[in-house]
């Protein structure tokens, strides 16, 4: 694996658990995260998942972890260390402080945008996508990259762009999305009503719901339960 090219090796690496590399870009000088030897990380592979793949594997994994107030995140970690120790690379996550720009790197690397609602909208799976964590390459994984080192992100199709109807942002019972802004704290409080414990906490985010992409990749039942409650808790 040390001989193969780094991102065919991630995907490679990652497979069993679900996981995929999400998109790579070289870094800005002055603007990329530091390694832990102090130097810039010279490119950053986000990985992440598309659907719910990654579910059934994650489900098995913590029935044997109990007791973990952040299951996913450890989960996140167990799977993406091990393959970054192996490449040499060095991982970050988006449950990391001080915060990382997840949202920008994944704009960066795929092209994506912002739906109203906020959140990265693929052109294929729509809202039903994820990132657990970055890889952050020094100076040699970039020389190995070669001549697959991307100019800039793919231009990605924005699918909101000719959605005129918007339903998103009127799905919303309390009305916590308006286009211009999210209203966290009375979503919140309408999570954590009678109301919104047999909606949106049993069922998941009727705004996100409404989204009209990628609808045959919607998370399982109880892969949005887990969400909801990582959320509203």
């Amino acid at each position: 694996m040390a001989d193969a090219d780094p991102v065919s090796a991630i995907a490679a690496a990652l497979e069993p658990s679900g996981l995929v590399p999400r998109g790579w870009f070289v870094t800005e000088p002055g603007l990329a995260p530091l390694l832990s030897d102090g130097a810039s990380a010279r490119a950053i592979c986000l990985v992440g998942h598309f659907g719910g793949g990654f579910w059934p594997v994650f489900k098995a994994w913590w029935q044997n972890h109990p007791g973990l107030s952040e299951p996913l995140d450890s989960w996140s970690r167990a799977v993406i260390d091990p393959v970054t120790a192996t490449l040499g690379c060095e991982a970050v996550y988006p449950s990391d402080r001080p915060w990382y720009p997840f949202q920008q790197w994944a704009m960066a690397a795929e092209g994506l945008k912002a739906s109203p609602l906020g959140m990265l909208v693929h052109p294929e799976f729509g809202l039903w996508h994820g990132y657990r964590g970055a890889m952050l390459m020094d100076e040699f994984a970039l020389e190995r990259l070669g001549n697959r080192a991307p100019s800039g992100p793919p231009v990605a199709m924005h699918p909101c762009e000719g959605c005129a109807e918007k339903p998103c942002l009127s799905a919303c019972p309390v009305n916590a999305f308006t286009g211009s802004g999210f209203a966290a704290a009375d979503c919140r409080r309408s999570l954590a009503s009678e109301a919104g414990l047999s909606t949106c906490m049993d069922v998941g985010c009727q705004a996100r719901d409404a989204c009209p992409v990628g609808r045959k990749h919607r998370f399982s039942a109880d892969q949005v339960r887990f969400h909801m409650a990582a959320f509203g808790g």
